[in-house]
């Protein structure tokens, strides 16, 4: 037979000889232009790696049959074609026909081997010289079957047309090599990312949503989710099971970052993460992080988050595709090892075996979390409907404006909030030694200027931040626990405390809010006719974090701006005071009243005070710190009141939340201190039916009411008539 030197296989020989078959190697040895060379199957197999390898030495000779065009049209051409298509044509047959039965014994053919190199590198099974086999020995594999058939056409197709793929054999090539010279690097490589994989995927289907409970215990327990995918994967096909994996593995990276955002819910807001109405709240928290740590570290700390998020979606779902790729090689294996966690997880949920209280083996965890996942949209798409019905509803909507507040008439009143005074700054033994003396000190400085308080305790909607709902739900008297109530009702019009003073005529509403930074039109719905925000106060100092001026200032600027001025009608004061705003570094200190100016003293405290980082990760700092920003608070309101308060005066101050957790502590309550303090003795006597202790500290046992019940009790104690 005379063999078929074709430019095009010359070509191939150049570039990679490494790459080329062991039979089209042969025409290298080829005697001289013109010879005919008799060769069989049987032979064919007998050229050597070392001739397959030695192609510089053999060049000359090798080109020469190009002159010979003749010669590749000769009758013989066929049968030298042969072997390139397949040295074996019986005992490819059932191959080709059907490859997948294969797959079960993939650790002992060369055709599962090849067949999923291109995506699977690196696993011990392809490890050594024999995972090389399908590319020396392309006959004998599946994956070299399509090459050789786009070989059999005519010898003038161009390499440009010949659907072959030199890219990934060359990739395989030098990764193939690299195995060879290092198998214990190697092997070492693939069980670590195999192992690196599986605990991934375990990591994933186990995560906690609370930080309080990522324990080491909850994460070697048996997801029945991981049983139920091993199973399915093992029986697809090569191209279904990636196409199942990678989707698994997508969504399996998604319920991370879900996981994740829970977490973070949690710990700052007393609650898990809503995918119906939180993804507003990441512009206030982008506010909140450039207040705090500056534009370029608000930018870093996004830009390592969408990272994160990227690097989670793409690791779960590479894990899934390994894990499912090595079960359906090593079929058997992965089969029995599937059915004994089944049987053992059936077992340990029949038994109900825990590791701990709370922590089964058998874990369904993943499923339960889609499930909550799916019952919260639900729940939250029905509350919406719902709760704009409940909004209509107002017991005082239609009372005549001669019938509001009767028993305040003549009052100058202010309704103060303190950022974050929660319960557990009177009652945690970290921050409460020093929040009750301030408290007693002021409650005396209070009975010495000859007025009196009376305090309770309040359930806030909201927990660790989002203070606006805590805002709306004291005043208007609706239970506003999420973004969506609070669009909803500050949409309408529901009577709110000042805006009940308002309707009377007979006081003027005004507002200072430093907090507020940008247009805010909820100032309508609330009734205030005159809104003094960050930018309306005058402040010439820095900004202490993310409160935006000193709270003592704040109280200051209004009397100057307001209080101070003569008025034809008392006022009614809405004030939001900021200083105890987390991180709760740097904290501003009292100056002499006569030195606040336009904050200008305040430059010099800025400085001297702690950094956010210097306290943020730590929980006993961040205790120490929050609980000397109330102190700071408190005294600053106290202060105000006693100097610049008189026989007319009533105020009502209370927290808006709770801090967060890492300060108030894990599954604290959502009470806040609620306090009224006036002059006159009848504002208090009204009151005495509450049962409220006496003084500034409300005692434990103080009854406890849900916030949005305020509204109407207050109304109802003076002297409005119900009229709904």
């Amino acid at each position: 037979m005379s063999f078929n030197t074709s430019s095009r296989q010359l070509s191939k020989t150049d570039e990679a000889p490494e790459d080329v078959p062991s039979q089209e190697v042969t025409p290298l040895d080829a005697p001289a232009p013109g010879d005919t060379v008799q060769t069989s199957e049987a032979e064919t197999p007998e050229v050597s790696a070392a001739e397959a390898k030695a192609p510089e030495t053999e060049a000359p000779e090798a080109k020469a049959p190009e002159a010979e065009a003749p010669e590749a049209k000769a009758p013989e051409a066929p049968e030298a074609e042969a072997p390139e298509a397949t040295t074996d044509p019986e005992a490819e047959a059932p191959e080709a026909k059907d490859p997948e039965p294969e797959a079960p014994e993939a650790e002992a053919s060369q055709t599962e081997t090849s067949q999923t190199e291109a995506s699977e590198t690196g696993t011990p099974e392809t490890e050594g010289p024999e995972a090389e086999a399908p590319d020396a020995d392309a006959p004998e594999g599946e994956v070299e079957a399509p090459e050789q058939a786009a070989a059999a056409p005519d010898p003038a197709v161009s390499d440009a047309d010949t659907p072959t793929a030199p890219r990934p054999r060359r990739w395989r090539r030098v990764w193939g090599g690299w195995r060879e010279k290092y198998p214990v690097a190697a092997r070492v490589l693939a069980w670590t990312t195999t192992a690196v994989a599986l605990a991934v995927v375990v990591v994933a289907l186990l995560m906690p949503t609370q930080a309080d409970k990522v324990r080491i215990a909850a994460f070697v327990r048996l997801p029945v989710e991981a049983i139920f995918g091993a199973a399915l994967l093992i029986v697809l096909p090569r191209k279904p099971r990636i196409a199942v994996a990678a989707f698994a593995g997508l969504g399996l990276g998604a319920l991370t970052v879900v996981n994740f955002l829970d977490i973070g819910f949690n710990e700052y807001l007393g609650r898990g993460f809503n995918v119906v109405l939180d993804w507003s709240l990441f512009s206030d928290a982008q506010g909140y992080l450039q207040d705090t740590f500056g534009k370029g570290g608000a930018l870093g700390i996004a830009a390592l988050a969408v990272t994160l998020v990227i690097a989670v979606l793409a690791l779960t779902t590479l894990s899934v595709i390994r894990l499912g790729n090595l079960a359906a090689r090593h079929t058997e294996t992965a089969t029995r090892t599937t059915l004994v966690l089944a049987i053992a997880w059936v077992t340990c949920a029949a038994l109900g075996v825990q590791y701990a209280a709370g922590i089964p083996i058998a874990s369904e965890h993943t499923m339960q979390a889609l499930q909550f996942k799916a019952e919260q949209v639900q729940r939250t798409l029905q509350d919406e409907a719902e709760f704009a019905k409940i909004a209509k509803k107002d017991n005082f909507a239609n009372t005549p404006p001669d019938q509001l507040l009767t028993g305040l008439r003549g009052k100058d009143m202010m309704i103060t909030f303190i950022e974050s005074y929660g319960r557990s700054a009177i009652e945690d033994p970290v921050m409460a030694p020093g929040v009750d003396a301030t408290l007693t000190a002021e409650n005396k400085k209070l009975t010495d200027a000859g007025f009196a308080a009376k305090s309770g305790w309040l359930t806030s909607a909201t927990y660790g931040g989002s203070s606006w709902l805590g805002h709306s739900t004291f005043m208007s008297g609706l239970w506003i626990s999420n973004q969506q109530r609070y669009r909803t009702v500050t949409a309408g019009e529901r009577l709110t405390l000042p805006g009940a003073f308002k309707k009377t005529g007979a006081w003027d509403t005004v507002g200072v809010m430093p907090g507020v930074q940008k247009a805010w039109p909820e100032q309508n719905f609330y009734g205030i006719d005159k809104l003094y925000d960050s930018h309306k106060l005058g402040y010439k100092g820095p900004k202490f974090s993310w409160s935006t001026m000193p709270d003592q200032y704040a109280l200051t600027a209004f009397e100057r701006l307001v209080h101070s001025k003569k008025h034809d009608k008392p006022l009614m004061s809405t004030i939001i005071l900021t200083s105890s705003h987390q991180p709760w570094a740097p904290i501003p200190e009292l100056v002499p009243q006569d030195q606040v100016g336009d904050g200008s003293i305040y430059n010099a405290i800025e400085k001297a005070g702690k950094k956010p980082a210097d306290i943020i990760t730590d929980s006993t700092k961040s205790k120490q710190e929050y609980g000397k920003s109330i102190q700071y608070s408190v005294s600053s309101l106290i202060n105000y009141l006693v100097k610049y308060g008189n026989k007319n005066t009533v105020l009502i101050f209370l927290g808006d939340h709770q801090p967060i957790a890492r300060v108030s502590g894990n599954h604290a309550s959502r009470d806040v201190p609620v306090s009224i303090v006036a002059k006159d003795p009848k504002v208090l006597d009204k009151i005495a039916a509450w049962n409220w202790t006496d003084g500034l500290q409300p005692k434990q046992d103080t009854p406890v009411w849900k916030m949005n019940a305020f509204r109407d009790r207050f109304l109802t104690a003076y002297g409005s008539t119900p009229a709904p």
